[in-house]
């Protein structure tokens, strides 16, 4: 009796790691999943101001991570805050090139990729991309519109792009877990400037301040923000350059957080990188100088009216 009943846990567990095997290799095998492509009729709409404004919402959103610091321009590098345990992560060449950047690609093709993570070829890039969302169509238009500029970081440059080895924990969570973002059916119009706490919550969610600032990227809400664990709570552990963890800060109005903080030494950090009676923050966070005293103080204002969350983030600082 004992022999039948070892026998039957063996062929149970055996059972087991055939299933897990086959897991593991369809997925290994099957990589990162594609989907079918449903391009908008769109044409980008181009002016010196929605250049402008691109460039500036370029330079918050896209440099971090697609600026070459040897070309000067947005030409890709490898994303060394990424989890190691996602692969090795490289951004691409979003110059005008026509081999390596975007110089073939329409605009309805840009706008479907930025909306929803899927490439023209309908594969689907995982989550260390950010999508835009929630964007105002107006704003999204604008980045095309620099992409599409005579702007010198996005100009045609052959630096031949690094492709990204995505572990399988990364192709894993991508058939599983990560999906594409859905196209908007409806129009999403700019907020409302003159309402300061209307157009801060506009730039929270499209800076994509409360990604990293909430309890963990894993319990992000992406399409409903303000329904993230810990939304802007803090704790979330984010990487430096040199994959050492940087928790994020608490940035809601508790005296743990920023509520014993001022509009101007909020502007300040936001701005500068300058903290009240502490050293400057550092990497991953950087200086948002783009923006405006205005905008950063409509972060604030809109900060100030979210739920305080009780969570003590104690600062490390590594040599």
């Amino acid at each position: 009796m004992k022999s039948k009943i070892l026998l039957g846990i063996g062929l149970v567990v055996g059972l087991i790691l055939v299933v897990i095997l086959s897991v593991f290799f369809y997925i290994s095998g099957k990589g990162i999943p594609s989907y079918e492509v449903k391009l908008p009729d769109y044409t980008v709409k181009s002016s010196p101001e929605a250049i402008e404004r691109g460039k500036k919402l370029a330079l918050m959103l896209c440099a971090g991570c697609h600026m070459n610091r040897e070309t000067g321009k947005l030409t890709g590098t490898q994303m060394l805050d990424a989890p190691a345990e996602f692969g090795p992560i490289y951004s691409r060449n979003i110059t005008q090139d026509k081999n390596y950047g975007i110089g073939n690609w329409t605009d309805a093709e840009l706008l479907y990729l930025l909306r929803t993570g899927i490439k023209k070829d309908g594969q689907y890039v995982p989550p260390y991309m950010a999508k835009l969302t929630n964007m105002a169509d107006e704003d999204v238009n604008a980045i095309i519109a620099f992409l599409r500029s005579d702007e010198a970081l996005v100009a045609a440059d052959p630096t031949p792009d690094k492709d990204s080895d995505p572990s399988f924990l990364t192709k894993l969570l991508s058939n599983l877990a990560w999906k594409p973002m859905p196209m908007p059916t409806e129009v999403i119009p700019m907020p409302d400037t003159a309402d300061q706490v209307q157009l801060g919550k506009y730039l929270a969610y499209n800076l994509e301040c409360f990604s990293c600032h909430s309890a963990d990227f894993k319990t992000n809400d992406f399409m409903n923000p303000d329904q993230s664990k810990g939304y802007f709570g803090g704790g979330n552990q984010t990487l430096n350059l040199k994959g050492q963890i940087v928790a994020t800060a608490n940035l809601t109005p508790h005296e743990t957080g920023i509520g014993n903080w001022s509009q101007e030494d909020f502007v300040k950090a936001v701005k500068f990188g300058l903290v009240p009676n502490d050293r400057a923050l550092r990497y991953p966070m950087h200086p948002y100088t783009q923006l405006s005293d205005y905008e950063a103080a409509s972060i604030y204002e809109y900060l100030m009216t979210i739920p305080p969350i009780d969570n003590k983030v104690e600062r490390v600082f590594y040599d």
